[in-house]
Formats: C-alpha cells, sequence, structure tokens
C-alpha cells in the first residue's frame, strides 16, 4: 500500500567549545570525577560561552543538517525547535532561528517537554507530514541548560551540559513496508502528577523568575525504566517488531544506569546501545539528536538500520520512535 512516511533526509550537531571536566567542577562544589562517574557515567561536559544563545546552538546544529540533505532553508516548510531553555519568554526560539538562518516563509514553533522534547518533535513533525501539512521540516533539540542551573548543587550541577542536534524529515510518497526508511511509529505519554520531581524553582507565572533546576533523584530513577520500557512496548506491538531487530538504540543520555537497566530489561545488547552521556552530560531535548548525529557520523548508523529512539523527562514526559534510518 501507499502510505506517506517521514524520512530522515539528513542531521547534524553543534557542541560549545568549552569542555567543562568532572575535576572542573570539583573546584566549584564538594564532589570528585570518581562520585559522578560511578552515578552517572559523565565525565565531561559543553558549556555555552556567554553571548551565546540557545538559538545559535539550533542554527549551527540546522546548517549541518541541510548541509547533510543536500537541501537549503528554501526546501524547507517548517521549523519545530525543542528546548526548555529559549532566549526568550517570547518569541519562539524556532522564529529565531528562522531569522537567523534567513527563512521568511513556512512557520517555525517551540515545544517544550523537557528531555522528551526531541521525541515529542518528532512526533509532531511526523503527524504534520503524514497528513500533508508539510514536506520538509528541520526537527531540532538545542538547550543552553547551564544557564539554569545551581552550579552549588552538586546533585544537579554535575549532570547537565549544553549542546543542538537537528535532523531533516522530508517525505516519501511510495510504497512502504517495514523494510523501507522512515519514521515507522511514534509513542509519546505524561503524567503530571510528578511534575514536583523534577522541575524549576521558577516561571513567569508563578515567581516572575527563572528558577533553577530541582530534581528528587531516587524518585525519578524509581519510575524511569518502567516508563520508558512502557512506550517501547507499544511501538513493538504496533509494528510487530521486535528488540532482537532492533540494529541501534539510541536513549536520552541522562545516566548511565538508566541506559543500561533499560537495556537489560528489553534484552538489547550492549553493543547495539548508544552512549554518549561520558562526553555530553545530559543535554535535554539536544541529547537524542547529539547521540544519532554521534553514531551516523563515526558509521555505526547506517541507512536501513533499524533504530529505536526514547526519552523520559520532566512533566514527567516520555516517549519512543521507531525508524528506519
Amino acid at each position: 500500500m501507499t502510505l506517506r512516511r517521514s524520512v530522515v533526509l539528513g542531521h547534524g550537531s553543534y557542541l560549545p567549545a568549552r569542555v567543562m571536566t568532572n575535576d572542573d567542577l570539583t573546584r566549584m562544589v564538594d564532589t570528585s570525577d570518581e562520585w559522578i562517574y560511578q552515578r552517572t557515567g559523565i565525565r565531561r561536559r559543553h558549556i555555552a560561552a556567554d553571548g551565546e544563545f540557545t538559538s545559535d546552538l539550533a542554527v549551527a546544529a540546522a546548517r549541518k543538517a541541510l548541509a547533510s540533505a543536500g537541501k537549503e532553508i528554501a526546501d524547507v516548510d517548517l521549523i519545530i525547535v525543542a528546548t526548555t531553555t529559549p532566549d526568550q519568554t517570547f518569541p519562539a526560539t524556532a522564529v529565531a532561528v528562522q531569522a537567523k538562518l534567513g527563512m521568511q516563509h513556512g512557520a517555525a514553533f517551540d515545544i517544550q517537554a523537557v528531555c522528551s522534547g526531541f521525541i515529542y518533535a518528532l512526533a509532531t513533525a511526523d503527524g504534520m507530514i503524514k497528513s500533508g501539512m508539510a514536506r520538509r521540516v528541520l526537527v531540532i533539540g538545542a538547550e543552553t541548560f547551564s544557564r539554569i542551573l545551581d552550579w552549588t548543587d552538586r546533585t544537579t550541577c554535575v549532570l547537565f551540559g549544553d549542546g543542538a542536534g537537528a535532523v531533516l524529515l522530508g517525505v516519501s510518497d511510495e510504497e512502504q513496508t517495514l523494510d523501507d526508511r522512515g519514521i515507522l511509529t511514534t509513542h509519546i505519554r505524561s503524567d503530571g502528577t510528578h511534575r514536583d520531581k523534577l522541575n524549576t524553582t521558577g516561571g513567569p507565572s508563578s515567581t516572575g523568575t527563572v528558577g533553577v533546576v530541582h530534581m528528587e533523584g531516587r524518585e525519578v530513577f524509581k519510575y524511569a525504566v518502567g516508563m520508558i520500557t512502557d512506550v517501547i512496548d507499544d511501538a513493538f506491538r504496533s509494528t510487530g517488531l521486535s528488540a532482537g531487530e532492533i540494529d541501534w538504540f539510541v536513549p536520552h543520555q541522562a545516566n548511565v544506569r538508566i541506559i543500561d537497566a533499560t537495556a537489560r530489561k528489553l534484552d538489547i545488547p550492549s553493543e547495539k546501545v548508544v552512549r554518549t552521556v561520558e562526553d555530553h552530560g545530559n543535554t535535554s531535548a539536544a541529547s537524542i539528536p547529539l547521540a544519532l548525529a554521534t553514531a551516523a557520523d563515526d558509521g555505526r548508523i547506517k541507512k536501513g538500520d533499524l533504530v529505536l529512539l526514547e526519552a523520559m523527562g520532566g512533566g514527567f514526559t516520555w516517549g519512543s520512535v521507531l525508524l528506519r534510518w
């Protein structure tokens, strides 16, 4: 049968030049490289420079995605930016990206689902392509999470970093099977009863301030693996595929313990798991596209590979995407 499907045409990423190691953090808070690495798997993270905004990171990643696809900004109908750290409260960071890329047509908007943002953005873009509302969509995850950290709180400041990743989605109107390229299925969830377990201490409506990150780490870990595997099971049920058929598992890079526990529960071999958390830290909505770009650029992810994406973030929000690269 003929089925309109979203296909990844290109990918790109950007990391700020400044690298902050665990040893650097020991001069700021009471911690150690061993303490951080054993609990998180993180060794280093990138930090945006003064005057370097989320939109700047997003634009750099977007340009690489366009170049990878051999397309121009004139070929794009829509820009979706997933971010928790916008340049301004409004307008959307996506319109800043639109302007910086020289695009005066189409539309641009942000999605805020914290660490699940890129999954939500892919699901949204996929739906718009399938409905015929767009043919090519730049989907970007970009964060300057360092701007909302309490640098005296060792339980949170050691976790996060800055960066951006992007994919260009295009439409395929050809006859499709599960062996053909494109997004096969998307699943997103949320449960607001857990919103106080991972949040910020401020907001325009409540305090008139941005606030800083607050996290109940044990509670987040308690729910994470079960919620993640729930939406992955949904992906397998909807396609008839199984974990044994996955070529690459690209999870949100929050914590190596969560990544490994999820892979074990799904019976996905360690060698099929893409891990970038050691070098990037948790870059929230940028985490998955950064990991995708890393694995595609180094030759691990190849055309035709079956790739499973998943994330969980504040809200709680969580979701999965199963795609043929």
